[in-house]
């Protein structure tokens, strides 16, 4: 050791990750959104659209959709030195759904992106993270020539709960994007801080 200092180098952090999923309707933005924050190339498990699935996969509204992910979209984004987020995009069709659970498990939250065009196309997600208790925020992707509403008219479209943070959003914007995944973070900490609070000691 030399006189006044010390050979030892502080020791790297390990940065805590926590997952995030977004979910959403068909063609409603999820696929867009994690490749707009993510800091390394995404994921993606995606293919063409097939004249075989038309039946079953509604394009009104996305008519000039072209793909679909058959698995999930991953992506990852740095907070903070000791915070990361690995971000994991659901496949929006019915009979993808199977795969949910898998993803779900670990997950610190949720992501619910809607469209104004097709918001009965959210109520699935929105009931799934309910009955399972999974904190989430739904956050209304504002697509180009879409009708904007106001937020608590979204709010009451879906029947959420008071708490349920509502955000508008561009899931092309990384700010936009960052700020959607701030508020899950933020509401899932204040959810495990409440219910800390009221655990039996």
């Amino acid at each position: 050791m030399v006189f006044g200092r010390s050979s030892h180098r502080p020791r790297p952090v390990d940065p805590v990750t926590l997952k995030i999923l977004v979910a959403g309707g068909f063609g409603v933005g999820k696929t867009t959104l994690v490749g707009a924050v993510s800091e390394i190339r995404p994921l993606r498990t995606e293919e063409m659209l097939s004249e075989a699935g038309r039946p079953v996969d509604d394009v009104d509204g996305v008519e000039n959709k072209t793909t679909t992910t058959v698995a999930m979209d991953f992506g990852r984004i740095t907070l903070r030195e000791d915070l990361v987020l690995y971000v994991f995009g659901t496949p929006g069709q019915d009979r993808f759904w199977f795969l949910w659970d898998e993803l779900a498990q670990g997950a610190l939250g949720a992501v619910v992106l809607a469209d104004t065009r097709r918001l009965a196309d959210s109520f699935a997600a929105v009931d799934y993270f309910e009955r399972r208790g999974i904190p989430f925020t739904v956050a209304v992707n504002c697509f180009e020539g879409a009708d904007r509403f106001p937020g608590e008219t979204v709010r009451a479209a879906l029947d959420l709960d008071p708490e349920v943070p509502l955000v508008m959003c561009d899931a092309r914007d990384r700010e936009s994007v960052k700020e959607v995944l701030v508020s899950v973070v933020e509401h899932a900490m204040t959810r495990a801080a409440r219910a800390r609070e009221h655990a039996p000691t």
